[in-house]
């Protein structure tokens, strides 16, 4: 029975408590892939604990019977307990969330197969030529392992090589031919792993065999994040790989072919299909720390071996028994986190700033001389004019708004995503026009035309705490794939009354109460 899964998580809260609580609060999210906690006790005693126990078996045994009952997977639940050992337990599948990383309250997906558009699939196509050569990579490829093996004292053990009728296969069934120097070194080795050994020639990355790199392609291209499975993303900026368009701005495109991998969620790719200003063949990074853009890295495998090759006549490199580490350069992301106010010196290729606890009003005119800025987050710092904003293309915005208004945002054709603190009551009206924006935070603000969030018709998210939310609802909100209820204290139970509001069905979520006093 549930009441029996749920008791000892009860027992493990209750045993764990610091003197004097009243109450304690849990939230899990717990699924085949694990189990998370967030929560606390009410009074907590000190700023720093103690923290909830965490009992990972017994939440997912939790999990697998509300799978086995109603089919959640995974399941989000909150356990409300006091000092006596009574509860309350409220469960739902994972469409309604509790929010953490910063934020509060609960987020509810509306529609899980909404994407964010990704502004690099209508970017302008490269027409440059590849600047790869088979022949010299090949040649350069023999040098690097003629080094390799000088250094090492060995020579690296590599596959048979690919077969012309599998090369053939392979391009079939990625749609497009691979890049003619990448090509060449897979008719000479199939990958660098040789019974679950790689040599990892291409610097701290395994060099997948061709039916891999098929495989991760396949899957990776049908891989598109919709909002369920997003981990309460609601903005989707993604910067440059270089200060001018090389790299199309995406978190994943087609025709990104990925060829090794460093084994931590981290790829070398050979890019395609590049932006205006790229070559066909070039190699980027993406992956898991690349979801804001690719990071560019050589214009063709054919480069990236001659680099490998200077680094070793310069002796930049480390040893580690048969392994071999080549001291690469590290990727400047163009993003700086600053204590105070903006520098009067800021970079042409600065694509992010995060301001933090500036002492008085920023200034953002210095950033002005960033033509490429994307993200501006103001955190715990305020500013009074968004004039300078005008003529950059800021898609992600986050400020605190002190007197000033946002007229400066009016018809602003690149903001995608703003969140929105104010000292003193606004008006929305000027966003009205703008154009591509889709997520809106407002929970913090205070706003004197909340109707005017019904004309905002690209509007996919919303934050609001929940008497702004009385108010929205009242009038027809706007079409949104994803909500937030932006309250702290807020419990389960009206979260889900807040969410079928919205229209989602949470008719069969899950509410007992017990104690641990009547189940002795």
């Amino acid at each position: 029975m549930l009441e029996q899964a749920v008791r000892p998580i009860v027992e493990a809260i209750v045993a764990k408590g610091p003197q004097g609580w009243t109450e304690a609060v849990m939230h899990a999210r717990s699924g085949r892939g694990g189990s998370s906690v967030t929560g606390g006790y009410t009074p907590r005693g000190t700023p720093w604990g103690p923290s909830l126990p965490h009992p990972f078996a017994e939440l997912m045994a939790l999990a697998e019977a509300l799978r086995e009952e109603r089919g959640w997977e995974p399941v989000s639940m909150e356990i409300r307990c006091r000092p006596s050992g009574e509860y309350r337990f409220t469960a739902f599948h994972d469409s309604v969330a509790c929010v953490g990383g910063g934020m509060s309250g609960f987020q509810a997906v509306l529609d899980p197969d909404y994407r964010l558009p990704q502004p690099g699939l209508s970017q302008e196509a490269g027409v440059a030529p590849p600047t790869g050569d088979p022949d010299l990579a090949v040649a350069r490829f023999h040098a690097y392992l003629d080094r390799r093996a000088e250094i090492l004292g060995t020579r690296d053990e590599l596959p048979p090589p690919a077969t012309e009728a599998e090369m053939a296969e392979a391009e079939q069934r990625i749609g497009r031919p691979l890049p003619a120097d990448l090509r060449a070194l897979y008719l000479i080795a199939d990958g660098d792993a040789v019974a679950h050994h790689s040599s990892s020639l291409f610097s701290h990355n395994l060099w997948l065999p061709l039916s891999s790199l098929v495989a991760e392609h396949v899957e990776w291209s049908a891989g598109e994040r919709p909002w369920y499975g997003w981990d309460l993303e609601w903005e989707a900026v993604v910067f440059d790989a270089a200060p001018t368009d090389t790299v199309r701005r995406c978190g994943a495109h087609p025709g990104w072919l990925r060829f090794a991998t460093s084994e931590d969620g981290n790829y070398l790719a050979v890019d395609t299909a590049p932006a205006r200003d790229g070559h066909p063949g070039q190699i980027i990074r993406t992956g898991r720390d690349y979801d804001e853009g690719p990071a560019h890295v050589a214009d063709s495998v054919t480069s990236l071996l001659g680099r490998y090759l200077d680094l070793l006549d310069q002796g930049r490199y480390e040893r580690d028994g048969d392994y071999l580490t080549l001291l690469e350069p590290g990727h400047d992301s163009g993003t700086q986190q600053i204590i105070g106010a903006v520098p009067d010196a800021v970079p042409p290729t600065l694509q992010a700033i995060h301001i933090n606890d500036a002492t008085g009003p920023v200034d953002l005119a210095p950033l002005t001389a960033a033509p490429h800025l994307r993200r501006l987050h103001l955190n715990r710092s305020t500013t009074t004019d968004l004039t300078p904003l005008r003529t950059l293309p800021v898609e992600s915005l986050r400020v605190t708004l002190a007197e000033g208004d946002l007229s400066p945002l009016a018809g602003h054709p690149h903001l995608t995503s703003l969140d929105l603190t104010t000292t003193a009551p606004i008006a929305l009206a000027p966003l009205r026009s703008v154009p591509h924006l889709r997520g809106l935070d407002l929970s913090a603000a205070e706003v004197t035309d909340p109707a005017t969030l019904t004309d905002l018709t690209e509007l996919r998210y919303l934050a609001l705490t929940a008497d702004q939310w009385t108010t929205v609802l009242a009038e027809a909100p706007p079409a949104l794939a994803a909500a937030r209820l932006a309250d702290q204290d807020a419990s389960f139970e009206e979260a889900l009354t807040w969410a079928a509001r919205l229209g989602l069905d949470t008719g069969d979520a899950l509410s007992l109460s017990g104690s641990l006093i009547s189940a002795l």
